[in-house]
């Protein structure tokens, strides 16, 4: 990239700008259905020791990182790693490849979300939520099934066509003006939710479920690898967003104070999330009769299934409780479907010179015919299921790792330049703690979780899912994490 087209990168125009798209970007569809389920599996109100722990010793360290690549850097990470050391440019296509491919499928669980708004209006779903949503709703098939859903197709077509809108409004007036809308839009309505859920009978029986400490679970190495594992996802760090998202942030920009402001942030949505959708399980196992445990669930089956359900049993308000839960999850998920598409074609615009319309009709709309030839058919919530588990467990965490060991390992003086870089701009002041942190305690955790993941991986599979199936959609992904990276990092710079 020439000086001419460095000086010419786009810019957020306030900080505040970046720390709501940050923000919008952290606050997905994990922290409302993955983090409570995460928290109650795992110790409970006893969990939120590891949390915190991992946030300040892991979360806010790699993302001070991430911004700190992207701010002196000035580029999506190819560009990035490339300036650290040429031989990096391909960790950051690898990073580029697991966006697209999370970009694709994240846009169905969207235009899921999007239908149940509408199909909340007087609980067109039923006694059987379960039947209805697998059988009825995604029409799913036995086997590797193509056949095409309609409404599937119409859902998804809507969802691209909100965020490419937005893309195409550059990081200004498209990124920076939708989270200005959606974020505080955000935050009332879930707040409402949480209020209507309180006030539910048996709201105490899901708060002491999620809160009760079970110490003797911090006894054990899974739970602490559940915190930073979670830790990891829920901030969106390690995998190109927040270091493309830091690369538009004017030339004194105070970092590290953005960062623990973001960090903060998602951390208390995630607890209200937990707050909100325990009461309203608890609500639902005191009217059901049932134990809690019978109605706990996490991911997909708490979004689809159980809330339906729990929706349904509530009379009077159950029309506007619906409606503000999956309001909630689309709004949520928009604002981090845009980052996720974001660092892409940033990407492309640095290596290739493209436009910024170029980048978005290329990128997105190569992205959008992907997941709407996928995701319309009767396989949609197969090949959601395996792609995220590939992409998350394999493609962020080696990505992550990557980057981390090759910078802090291999190329051990850029990271006082890095420290210099920040501690000359930001408010929070960066030392050997957080050199530490980058240096061993972060990289190592990465590492174990890696391995863990590869060996359950290639020993058992994942789920139930035929071997052909695991290998097209699962092994096949990772192969084109791999061929993505070494192609892309080959490509002559376009000057």
């Amino acid at each position: 990239m020439t000086k001419q087209r460095e000086n010419q990168r786009e810019n957020w125009s306030a900080r505040s700008g970046f720390i709501l798209a940050a923000i919008g970007s952290a606050v997905g569809l994990g922290n409302i259905w993955r983090f409570p389920y995460v928290t109650y599996e795992n110790g409970g109100g006893a969990f939120l020791i590891p949390y915190l722990i991992a946030l300040f010793t892991a979360g806010l360290p790699l993302l001070f990182l991430d911004y700190a690549i992207g701010h002196k850097y000035r580029g999506a990470p190819p560009t990035a790693y490339k300036r650290v050391a040429k031989p990096m440019e391909s960790v950051g296509w690898w990073q580029v490849m697991v966006t697209l491919a999370i970009g694709v499928y994240y846009a169905s669980v969207l235009s899921w979300a999007g239908s149940y708004i509408f199909l909340s209006w007087g609980q067109k779903w039923g006694e059987d939520t379960e039947a209805f949503f697998f059988n009825t709703y995604l029409q799913t098939g036995e086997g590797l099934a193509f056949g095409f859903v309609p409404h599937l197709f119409f859902g998804l077509l809507v969802v691209w066509a909100v965020t490419m809108f937005i893309l195409y409004g550059g990081i200004k007036k498209g990124v920076e003006v939708a989270n200005k809308i959606f974020i505080p839009l955000l935050i009332v309505l879930f707040t409402i939710l949480v209020i209507q859920a309180l006030r539910l009978p048996g709201a105490t029986i899901g708060l002491d479920a999620l809160f009760t400490p079970n110490w003797a679970a911090m006894a054990n190495y899974k739970v602490w690898l559940a915190a930073y594992g979670h830790i990891f996802f829920s901030l969106s760090v390690g995998f190109g967003i927040m270091l493309t998202y830091a690369s538009y942030l004017k030339p004194k920009s105070n970092v590290t104070g953005s960062g623990v402001v973001v960090g903060l942030a998602n951390s208390s949505f995630e607890l209200l999330a937990g707050i909100g959708v325990f009461a309203a399980l608890g609500f639902m196992a005191q009217s059901a009769g049932v134990e809690f445990k019978e109605v706990v669930s996490g991911g997909i089956g708490l979004a689809f299934i159980a809330f339906p359900k729990l929706i349904s049993s509530l009379g009077a308000g159950a029309d506007l409780f619906g409606f503000l839960f999956f309001t909630s999850l689309v709004v949520a998920g928009i604002t981090s479907m845009v980052s996720i598409l974001q660092v892409p074609i940033s990407a492309f615009q640095d290596k290739l010179g493209w436009s910024r319309k170029k980048s978005v009709t290329i990128i997105a709309g190569g992205s959008a015919v992907v997941s709407i030839l996928l995701f319309s058919t009767h396989s949609a919530i197969k090949f959601v299921d395996i792609i995220d588990h590939f992409a998350n467990n394999i493609g962020i965490v080696f990505g992550a790792l990557l980057s981390i060991v090759m910078i802090t390992w291999f190329k051990r003086s850029k990271l006082p330049e890095l420290e210099q870089h920040v501690n000359a701009i930001s408010s929070i002041q960066l030392g050997q703690g957080w050199r530490f942190m980058m240096t061993v305690v972060t990289p190592l955790t990465l590492l174990v979780a890696f391995v863990l993941s590869l060996i359950a991986l290639i020993t058992t599979g994942y789920g139930d899912y035929p071997v052909f199936m695991q290998l097209i959609f699962g092994w096949g992904i990772v192969l084109m994490f791999i061929l993505g990276a070494l192609a892309l990092s080959r490509l002559k710079d376009r000057q």
